[in-house]
């Protein structure tokens, strides 16, 4: 199985950007090459990259993995039980050896008070994992140290995912 081949963008630089990088500077984006067959060495670097954050909001198209990478998030952390798409019940709740991962997928919701009725916004200020697909249709709920992922196809089995600690804008 080869590894996860990671990029790294200096493309901006704050003091206060969320991510690491050889522990000496900040960056505040970062490109992650993820392929199916190396999925689960690209969740062991994923919370490497990611310590002690917490809320993950991932974009993309219909198809581009969010769940399957979700999935295999889930699995390094071995939740208990199974991990499935949370796309009816909106919000799945899974156990760890550390405490409690929600995932959430905000995909049939209208607005961010739809979510806030079914409880999206008590899920984000827990201080649990928050592992969020369709962060847009609620994205003024989310924290300022949550990290955004947008998720691309490359090719039928590879993604790129884009990371970043900047809220994207609404008309991303």
């Amino acid at each position: 199985m080869a590894p996860a081949r990671i990029r790294m963008k200096r493309l901006l630089y704050t003091p206060g950007c969320k991510f690491r990088f050889c522990d000496c500077a900040y960056i505040c984006r970062m490109e992650l090459i993820v392929s199916l067959n190396n999925l689960e060495d690209a969740a062991a670097q994923f919370w490497k990259l990611n310590a002690g954050k917490k809320i993950f909001a991932f974009s993309g198209s219909l198809g581009s993995g969010k769940t399957t990478f979700i999935s295999a998030l889930c699995q390094y952390k071995h939740v208990r039980g199974s991990v499935s798409s949370p796309t009816f019940s909106i919000i799945n709740e899974y156990t760890y050896g550390e405490g409690v991962i929600y995932h959430i997928d905000l995909y049939r919701l209208r607005d961010e008070q739809e979510a806030i009725r079914t409880g999206v916004e008590d899920v984000l200020d827990s201080g649990m994992i928050c592992l969020v697909e369709w962060p847009e249709r609620a994205s003024g709920l989310f924290p300022d140290d949550t990290v955004w992922i947008r998720i691309e196809n490359v090719d039928g089995s590879t993604r790129k995912l884009l990371l970043t600690s900047e809220r994207p804008s609404v008309h991303s």
